[in-house]
């Protein structure tokens, strides 16, 4: 029986997952495990104890070391999917072929215990490859649904901007409103559902770009590296065992039976709780509006910087425009990020404050979620790619501009 870990009651209040939270974050009355264990609202309330807090954070380290076996170095890439599925979002990565992308989503997979398909976008691509499509049945004269790859837990969309806008936009439903809509039926998504997009930076002959609408659907954009010397040291020295273990077949096992379910849905139900319960003082929580306030250009001449309320003086973010301005950033940019920048920076917050084992957030948890959470919602303009700056180094400007409380 499917647990109804994520099948919740919907209230008035705000929510912690990003999109389609009503299905995805503790937005509801209660929340009922497999074990028939309850979380409820007073929980969520209630201040986060040191016992609850070391619980989660054993469950973070645990999931460290698990993943640390087969994926050598990706320390942030390796937090940042752990972030998106405490957060409930989507991940668009972006790395040079064998950086173990492909790999990490796998290994995410097994000890999660969830599901995982993986679709190769191409050009030639249909939307119903992906959702599913109608299949006539001669001998009962009717249409029946074959439902498509993307009726799964985690999707692994790889080359995700090698297939058209129609491909895309399709995947773009299953992934704001969680559901897919076959026919004249629309078929909710598995709970969870957590979509892994990667992109390659080095090859951009016959792609489509992805719209700017799309990704803002993503929570995160993870960039990954390669590794260090050591690290490749260590990942030659882990294929070798691999190459012995498979008796010199050169073929990568693919079970992950020394890979067990040690997160499953119940303690990922946890670590949710658990980064519900962090504090986020008043300040932090203005830090994070004046930082993405910071990136759009046009507030000034709106006549918009900063926030304002009852007659009183615009905070932090007015004082941040004019800096960043008198810096010279906003050449840079193009357009900036929207509120669901803010929503999501200051979800990562306070996950990030629990990976540190912290029951508040510092303003350095802010300005560490900073980066993947703005650099792909930001649109640079043909100056900053003239002056040799990418997405990363303006926002580096930005933090630098906006005092921390």
């Amino acid at each position: 029986m499917q647990s109804a870990l994520f099948r919740l009651t919907a209230r008035s209040e705000g929510c912690f997952g990003y999109a389609g939270a009503e299905r995805m974050c503790l937005h509801g009355k209660w929340l009922i495990l497999e074990g028939g264990d309850v979380y409820n609202d007073g929980m969520i309330d209630t201040p986060l104890s040191a016992d609850d807090l070391i619980r989660a954070k054993d469950l973070v380290d645990k999931y460290r070391r698990a993943m640390g076996k087969r994926i050598v170095g990706q320390e942030d890439m390796l937090d940042g999917l752990l972030t998106a599925l405490i957060a409930g979002g989507h991940i668009l990565l972006e790395g040079a072929p064998g950086l173990a992308k492909t790999l990490a989503v796998k290994c995410l997979a097994a000890i999660t215990g969830l599901e995982f398909k993986r679709i190769q976008f191409t050009a030639d691509l249909l939307p119903a490859d992906l959702t599913g499509t109608l299949i006539w049945e001669p001998d009962k004269s009717v249409f029946s649904v074959r439902k498509g790859p993307v009726f799964t837990n985690i999707v692994l969309a790889d080359e995700i901007n090698r297939a058209p806008a129609k491909v895309q936009s399709a995947l773009l439903e299953a992934m704001e409103e969680y559901q897919v809509t076959i026919g004249e039926q629309t078929w909710p998504l598995r709970d969870p559902f957590f979509v892994l997009a990667t992109q390659n930076p080095i090859d951009h002959e016959g792609t489509y770009p992805l719209p700017e609408a799309q990704l803002d659907r993503f929570l995160l954009k993870l960039k990954v590296d390669y590794p260090g010397a050591e690290d490749e040291l260590n990942i030659v020295r882990l294929n070798q065992t691999e190459w012995d273990r498979n008796g010199g077949t050169g073929r990568q096992a693919q079970t992950f039976t020394d890979m067990k379910t040690m997160l499953g849905i119940e303690k990922i139900a946890v670590l949710r709780t658990t980064a519900l319960r962090i504090h986020v003082d008043e300040q932090i929580e203005r830090y994070i509006v004046s930082i993405v306030a910071a990136t759009r250009p046009a507030r000034d001449k709106a006549g918009r910087s900063g926030l304002t309320g009852g007659g009183k003086k615009a905070f932090t973010g007015a004082d941040a425009a004019v800096k960043a301005t008198a810096e010279g950033i906003y050449r840079y940019i193009s357009f900036g990020a929207s509120p669901r920048a803010s929503i999501a920076l200051h979800h990562c917050a306070k996950i990030r404050a629990l990976f540190a084992g912290n029951t508040f957030v510092r303003p350095e948890d802010v300005k560490t979620a900073a980066l993947p959470v703005l650099r792909h919602r930001i649109s640079l303009s043909y100056e900053a790619e003239a002056d040799g700056l990418d997405q990363d180094a303006v926002i580096a400007r930005i933090l630098a501009s906006v005092p921390a409380p």
